[in-house]
């Protein structure tokens, strides 16, 4: 069972499974991958006898091995999604790290933007605030006629209150 799921692990590059499973599937694929990242003659036996499909072999040999050829471990992820509805089972999705395409995308969305320094960023953020605090802090009162009552003048902020005559 674990080999036909690496097989389909390596291939698909994620699998979705139980929780129980997905753990011991890492058990048994993180040797293996470490082992691919030296692509020699006994590897590739060694690794065959694990596998049995030459398919796989091909895929972790050729995309994967070079995917994973600078990671120095921690080659798959699992992703909890929650409970199976028939048997409340917890279900899990398994991959490998360096093939989730949203999240590359993303780190390497980050890794583009240019670092400021933390005082650049408070002046930045300070100037905004204080124009709104200025603006708020003023109260606004419309031009009242000397026979108008006093009802038709209007206040905007609550804090301060324009004097009645």
């Amino acid at each position: 069972m674990l080999s036909n799921m690496a097989s389909s692990l390596i291939m698909n590059k994620r699998i979705e499974t139980t929780l129980p499973k997905a753990r011991e599937l890492r058990k048994y694929v993180e040797p293996l991958l470490t082992r691919a990242k030296e692509d020699s003659y006994q590897n590739r036996r060694v690794l065959f006898s694990y596998l049995n499909n030459k398919e796989t072999m091909k895929e972790l040999f050729g995309t994967v091995a070079d995917k994973i050829s600078s990671r120095p471990g921690g080659y798959t992820r699992i992703i909890k999604l929650g409970v199976r509805v028939g048997d409340n089972a917890q279900k899990c999705l398994i991959e490998l790290v360096d093939f989730n395409e949203a999240l590359l995308s993303a780190t390497e969305e980050k890794a583009t933007r240019t670092r400021r320094s933390r005082r650049a960023g408070k002046k930045a953020a300070d100037a905004p605030v204080a124009v709104t605090a200025a603006a708020e802090n003023t109260p606004v009162v419309a031009p009242a006629a000397s026979d108008a009552p006093e009802a038709a003048q209007t206040e905007t902020t609550d804090e301060a209150e324009a004097p009645k005559e």
